[in-house]
């Protein structure tokens, strides 16, 4: 007899009478393997599914590009998206990319580092996934600006665009081959081309 399991739509959020606390949350998020969670400022928890391969890609050349810029200057710190932050409003979320300025490190300990920080980076990037709802991932993005992010990318490998995030400012599309990098990513030139090559399979 074979059974087939119905799988659900990732990600998957999930609602708690009593939300879990800081420390519970953090670790049920560090000892999860196969997933990975997040947590809404309402509480609920948020489900991912471990990426695909095209977005594990994408990830990586994000990283690499934004990496490769900071190695230019070696002020704060960039995280991949593996790394959770707390949020003032109470959510803690994992961006794809992250990059925190060295005013923000300012006299945080080996403690604080080693668990999920309590901050919002000053630069933020979310890349689409398949699996993503856009109006959940937009709604996302305004989180990270309502929380302090001073410049969150939504990079959209299927529309091949980049939607850029700034207080005060009303979001702005592009589609250009450079996207450069404002505020806190100055002097930071993104090439989308070489993201996009990473949702083309060679022939």
């Amino acid at each position: 007899m074979q059974v087939q399991l119905e799988l659900p739509d990732f990600p998957v959020r999930l609602g708690w009478e009593t939300p879990l606390s800081d420390e519970d949350f953090e670790r049920a998020a560090m000892e999860s393997e196969w997933i990975q969670l997040e947590r809404s400022k309402e509480g609920d928890l948020i489900v991912n599914a471990p990426a695909g391969g095209f977005t594990s890609n994408g990830n990586s050349e994000i990283n690499f590009q934004l990496l490769a810029w900071w190695k230019t200057h070696k002020r704060g710190r960039v995280y991949d998206s593996n790394g959770g932050f707390f949020l003032k409003d109470g959510s803690c979320y994992a961006p794809d990319a992250a990059y925190v300025t060295p005013e923000q490190l300012k006299g945080l300990t080996n403690r604080h580092l080693s668990s999920f920080p309590r901050l919002c980076p000053a630069f933020v990037i979310e890349l689409v996934s398949k699996t993503d709802r856009r109006k959940a991932v937009e709604a996302k993005m305004q989180d990270w600006i309502d929380n302090g992010a001073q410049v969150a990318w939504l990079i959209d490998p299927y529309k091949k665009s980049v939607t850029i995030y700034e207080p005060t400012q009303p979001p702005r599309t592009t589609a250009d081959e450079i996207v450069p990098g404002t505020g806190p990513i100055e002097g930071f030139h993104f090439n989308t081309t070489d993201v996009w090559s990473c949702y083309e399979i060679e022939s």
